[in-house]
């Protein structure tokens, strides 16, 4: 293990600062780089000797290079990761969400670091798939720019990979939960809005009638990993879809609250939103045949977590 730090961008939010506290953990010195617009200083152990945050924006070309300089990997992680504000202001968005990891491939190769770690998203599948384990062959189709940004990027980092050799593992997340998720974000998981109001005793509503699934992964077992493929000799090319290939209702992920929290609040059910995705599930073989995956942490522990938090 080396004394150069791992670069996490966005690494004060929801799932960077999870990976922070992993590394920190293992021994590794963090650098951290993040604009703060939704990640929290408190996110971070910021008295930690081996941890430095660096407040900025990936938008932001030279403090990339100046933030990878010195670094033995990169997680970039770093994004606006809200579809409504991608389609509403798509040009700021794409800043962060595209130039953003251009200016990390850059950065990178200019310093000789190979190792990265990118957090993309199912939804560059847009609707394709719907009802199936969608692997990573299923044809591409971005709904919206935030989707357009994520595969735009994995193919500069394949690029980058071909050209440079840059050594990018490629996530394609599905839906994540564990504390720090914040609730009042207009991208947060329906898992923590549920139970922020149940915990409130404040009604729920669910768009649809709630047989509508989803495949949950837990914060910690996706931390655990990213750990193995920063630390993997060899990594195989190509994107992972992140998920458990378990669908999960809207209704059953309520019941699993109820019996965490002894009861829930009413819960009204509305018309569903337009161009909602009815079933989203992935096929993790590939996921499973590179990296392993341990047994994954129940969804009611996992509810648990996050309660406590």
């Amino acid at each position: 293990m080396s004394d150069s730090p791992i670069l996490v961008t966005g690494g004060a939010g929801f799932i960077g600062s999870h990976l922070v506290d992993a590394l920190l953990a293992k021994g590794y010195a963090v650098r951290v780089l993040d604009n703060l617009s939704s990640g929290k200083p408190g996110n971070l152990p910021l008295e930690n000797p081996r941890l430095e945050l660096i407040v900025g924006d990936v938008a932001d070309a030279a403090l990339v290079l100046r933030a990878v300089a010195g670094c033995q990997a990169v997680a970039h992680l770093a994004a606006v990761a809200s579809v409504q504000a991608s389609v509403d202001d798509p040009v700021s968005t794409h800043q962060s969400n595209f130039v953003g990891t251009l200016n990390v491939c850059e950065a990178m190769r200019q310093h000789g670091v190979k190792r990265v770690l990118f957090a993309s998203s199912a939804a560059v599948y847009g609707n394709n798939g719907e009802g199936l384990a969608i692997d990573e062959d299923t044809p591409k189709a971005p709904l919206t720019p935030y989707a357009v940004d994520k595969l735009g990027s994995e193919q500069y980092l394949d690029f980058y990979r071909r050209q440079h050799g840059l050594e990018p593992a490629i996530f394609r997340f599905f839906n994540i939960f564990g504390p720090r998720q914040d609730p009042s974000s207009p991208y947060s998981g329906v898992i923590s809005i549920f139970i922020e109001r149940a915990q409130q005793g404040l009604p729920i509503t669910v768009f649809g009638d709630g047989e509508q699934t989803r495949d949950f992964v837990y914060v910690g077992d996706l931390v655990g990993l990213l750990l193995r493929a920063l630390e993997l000799p060899v990594l195989e090319v190509g994107a992972a879809n992140v998920g458990l290939n378990r669908a999960t209702s809207l209704n059953q992920l309520l019941a699993e609250i109820a019996g965490v929290l002894g009861g829930l609040p009413q819960v009204t059910y509305v018309a569903a939103r337009a161009g909602d995705i009815r079933h989203s599930r992935a096929n993790n073989q590939r996921l499973l045949s590179r990296y392993g995956f341990p047994e994954p942490t129940p969804m009611a522990m996992g509810l648990a977590q996050l309660l406590a938090h």
